[in-house]
């Protein structure tokens, strides 16, 4: 595992197929969530908006998608045909991304992270 600076250089360094996934997941992450940052936390590209938002990585045979345990709740009924673990999303490299889907968890996220937020600050 390299050190990566930047999520760029994180896509940089994977092969081209997974890096065209990679980049239409960096740009349905940044849309949905326009006032997040990047960050790369625990080797991932990841998106920060009061603490970790989502994550992402390139696995061999999958996509990795990282938006937490409660979002994975949320979303049970739609991901029934993806495989899924506590907090983790497996999307398949031969499958075009489920684009909606993704934003919609997302923006849960974005909800989510900010009523925490609200909720440390008062």
């Amino acid at each position: 595992m390299k050190d990566f600076k930047s999520i760029s250089s994180y896509i940089d360094a994977c092969p081209k197929p997974q890096r065209d996934l990679l980049l239409e997941m960096r740009r349905i992450i940044s849309k949905a969530a326009p006032e997040a940052s990047e960050a790369i936390n625990y080797g991932m590209p990841t998106y920060k908006l009061h603490g970790n938002l989502v994550h992402f990585a390139a696995a061999k045979k999958h996509m990795g998608f990282y938006p937490g345990p409660s979002a994975i709740s949320a979303f049970a009924t739609d991901l029934t045909e993806y495989k899924t673990s506590k907090g983790a999303i497996q999307l398949p490299l031969h499958k075009a991304l489920p684009v909606a889907l993704i934003e919609a968890i997302v923006q849960f996220r974005v909800r989510e992270q900010q009523k925490l937020y609200q909720l440390k600050s008062t």
